[in-house]
C-alpha cells in the first residue's frame, strides 16, 4: 500500500527545493528551513516504519 504521508512530504520537499534553487535562497529562509523540517519528518517516518517491519518478521532462527 502506499504510504500517502510519505509521498506527500516528498512531494513538498521536491517543490520547495526546485523555489528556492530557482530564487538562490539562502539557508536561513523559512523555506529552506522548512526543507529541513521535512527531512527530519520523512527520516522519523523511515525509522517507525522501519521498526514495525523488524518488529512483524518472524526470527529466521526460530527463537522466541
Amino acid at each position: 500500500m502506499a504510504d500517502l504521508y510519505l509521498k506527500a512530504l516528498e512531494s513538498e520537499r521536491k517543490q520547495l527545493w526546485a523555489t528556492c534553487r530557482l530564487k538562490g535562497l539562502p539557508r536561513d529562509t523559512p523555506e529552506r528551513q522548512r526543507i529541513v523540517a521535512i527531512d527530519e519528518a520523512i527520516a522519523a517516518h523511515k525509522a517507525k516504519g522501519a521498526g514495525k517491519k523488524a518488529a512483524a518478521k518472524p526470527d529466521p532462527n526460530g527463537a522466541a
